[in-house]
C-alpha cells in the first residue's frame, strides 16, 4: 500500500476544510466583524435555520439540498481514510473500512446510546447557563435556533438538519482530522486543542460565547475519541443536543418568550 507524505496530506486537509468546516471558519469571523461593527453584539441574532423560499415546496427542496449537499466533504473523508491495498493476484484493490476506523457504525448500538445520553447531558446543561452569561455579558448574541415556517415537514426538517450537523462535525472535526493530525506527528493535546479551536471558530458568528462553549465541547468530545476510538456516541450526542434545541425552539420558543 502506497503511503501517502505528509505534505499530501496537508493538502488533503485544507482541500477537506476549505469545503466544509474550514470555510464555515473564514465566513463565521467576517460575520462577526460585521455584526460588532454595525452594533454591540448583545443587540445582534444568530439564526441557524432559515426558510430559503416563501413557498413551501421550495422551501422544502432547498432545506433537502442544503442537507444533502453538506454531507458530501463527509463522503470525501470517509473515502480518504478507507485503506486500498492491491489483491494478491494484483487484479483488484481491498479496502480497510473507514467506518470501522472511526468507530462510525452500529457495532454497539447500546453502549454507543448510552454514552450519546451521558455526554448530551454533561455538555447540554452548562451550555445553557454559559449562553445566559454570555448574553448578559454582552459578549453573545441572541440565538434563533430555526425560524421556518410551521409546515408538516418542519420538524423532521429540523431533525435531519440535527444529524446533518452532527454528522459532518463529529466525522470532521474529530474522526479524520485526529488522524490526520496524528499522521503530521502532532502529539494528543496539540491535535484535541487545534480540533477544538476550529469548532469553536465556525460558531464565532454567534459572539465570544458560544466559540468558548463550542471549544469546551471540542476538548471533551476529542478527549473521548481517544479513549474509545468510535465517533459514533459523539454524532449521537450532538445531534441529541441540537435536535433539542431546533425542534424545542421551533414548537415551544415563541410560547415562552423566546420567539
Amino acid at each position: 500500500m502506497l503511503v501517502p507524505s505528509r505534505r499530501r496530506l496537508r493538502i488533503e486537509v485544507w482541500i477537506v476544510l476549505g469545503l466544509s468546516l474550514g470555510q464555515s471558519a473564514v465566513y463565521s469571523v467576517v460575520q462577526l466583524l460585521d455584526k460588532m461593527t454595525r452594533a454591540p453584539l448583545a443587540q445582534g441574532t444568530s439564526t441557524l435555520n432559515r426558510s430559503q423560499s416563501t413557498r413551501e415546496y421550495f422551501d422544502l427542496t432547498y432545506q433537502l439540498l442544503d442537507i444533502i449537499f453538506a454531507l458530501v466533504p463527509v463522503l470525501l473523508v470517509i473515502y480518504f481514510l478507507t485503506e486500498h491495498r492491491q489483491t494478491k493476484a494484483g487484479t483488484g484493490y481491498v479496502g480497510g473500512s473507514a467506518f470501522q476506523k472511526l468507530g462510525f457504525n452500529f457495532a454497539r448500538p447500546g453502549r454507543d446510546l448510552l454514552q450519546g445520553v451521558g455526554l448530551a447531558a454533561l455538555i447540554g446543561i452548562p451550555s445553557l447557563g454559559l449562553y445566559a452569561a454570555g448574553r448578559a455579558l454582552g459578549i453573545t448574541t441572541a440565538i434563533i435556533p430555526s425560524a421556518l415556517n410551521a409546515y408538516w415537514w418542519t420538524v423532521p426538517v429540523l431533525i435531519l438538519s440535527a444529524v446533518r450537523h452532527a454528522v459532518v462535525e463529529e466525522v470532521i472535526v474529530v474522526g479524520y482530522l485526529l488522524d490526520r493530525f496524528g499522521k503530521f506527528g502532532w502529539s494528543v493535546p496539540l491535535s484535541i486543542f487545534a480540533s477544538s479551536m476550529l469548532r469553536g471558530s465556525y460558531h464565532l458568528y454567534q459572539g465570544f460565547g458560544p466559540f468558548i462553549g463550542n471549544a469546551i465541547m471540542g476538548v471533551v468530545f476529542a478527549w473521548v475519541y481517544t479513549k474509545t476510538r468510535r465517533v459514533m456516541p459523539l454524532v449521537i450526542a450532538h445531534a441529541l443536543l441540537d435536535i433539542v434545541a431546533f425542534v424545542g425552539f421551533s414548537l415551544f420558543g415563541k410560547a415562552v418568550g423566546l420567539g
